[in-house]
């Protein structure tokens, strides 16, 4: 009968015993509406999330005024559709039909869509939608199979010249990234009349907002594993913190951590920080949701668990 040796009976035991490996720590750039979602998703994973927001997303009274110019009755008549690009325009939409005589539209004419992407759908719930009008049957809900701008515009199909209004964010501080623009001028082409509809702000939060990040790579800082964008807009708001609140360049980041791991919710979001000279190791291609970049992210990383639940 076969023995083991004392010294392999040592080394088996201490494996056994090793401890797992210290978590990744995975800064993230996610506005405060979608952050709690992300957090919660990384440290299901065995992650140790780092929030550092470089965009506030929100209603001011600007905005509200503007949407609410929109949607009173009967302003929402003329229309055939309405467009939602993000999970904030819906529950801008929905906070401004709080002070607005509802239904918006009567229970005759045609068929009015409203169209959403992926995991925002969800807040296109019966009461939202029976604020909308009164008789279900002329309410269309509309989410395409590809979550992005793009596969939105191509759900909708040919508008021939019906109206529909974009609820979209009013940028405030750095340049308007190109998803929005690039939604309306796929909607144009294939022939409706857009019309854009500020429903909310993003503004930049300032040339300090990089500082979580930025204090780790101090003398003795701590280690930094990856980091995720959900926006181009993100990547826009941190670039533009480091440079003029810290004098960092993209450079520097990689030149502190190496070994950094970049990831992108989407070809959209990937797309642009390429852009931005920022290049993206992993994307994620569930895109519906935050547990597919998770999910690639975690690939990566030998912290991660194997399962996401």
């Amino acid at each position: 009968m076969a023995t083991l040796s004392s010294s392999a009976i040592t080394a088996a035991a201490t494996a056994a015993v090793s401890p797992p490996p210290p978590p990744a720590t995975v800064a993230f750039t996610t506005p405060q509406n979608y952050a709690p979602r992300l957090s919660r998703l990384l440290a299901l994973k065995g992650h140790a999330p780092l929030w550092c927001p470089t965009l506030s997303v929100g209603p001011t009274p600007h905005t509200v005024s503007s949407l609410r110019s929109h949607l009173r009755p009967p302003a929402l008549e003329p229309f055939s559709a309405v467009a939602f690009t993000s999970r904030a325009g819906i529950a801008a939409f929905s906070a401004a039909l709080a002070a607005l005589p509802a239904p918006l539209l009567g229970p005759d004419g045609g068929a009015f869509v409203v169209a959403a992407l992926g995991r925002d759908s969800e807040l296109l719930d019966a009461d939202l939608l029976s604020r909308i009008c009164a008789d279900p049957r002329r309410i269309e809900t509309l989410v395409p199979q590809v979550a992005s701008p793009r596969g939105l515009a191509d759900s909708l199909g040919r508008g021939d010249g019906r109206r529909i209004p974009c609820p979209v964010p009013l940028v405030v501080g750095i340049k308007e990234p190109p998803v929005v623009p690039e939604f309306i001028g796929d909607l144009e082409a294939n022939g409706w009349a857009v019309v854009r509809v500020a429903a909310y702000e993003t503004r930049w939060l300032g040339e300090d907002c990089a500082g979580a990040i930025v204090r780790r790579g101090g003398d003795g800082g701590e280690g930094l594993d990856a980091i995720v964008f959900t926006s181009s807009g993100e990547v826009e708001g941190l670039l533009r913190s480091l440079r003029e609140g810290f004098g960092w360049e993209w450079e520097d980041v990689r030149r502190r951590w190496p070994e950094l791991v970049v990831a992108a919710h989407g070809p959209v979001t990937a797309a642009g920080a390429e852009r931005l000279g920022v290049g993206v190791d992993v994307v994620g291609h569930k895109f519906e949701s935050f547990g597919g970049v998770v999910e690639a992210l975690s690939l990566k990383l030998p912290s991660a668990r194997t399962t996401l639940n």
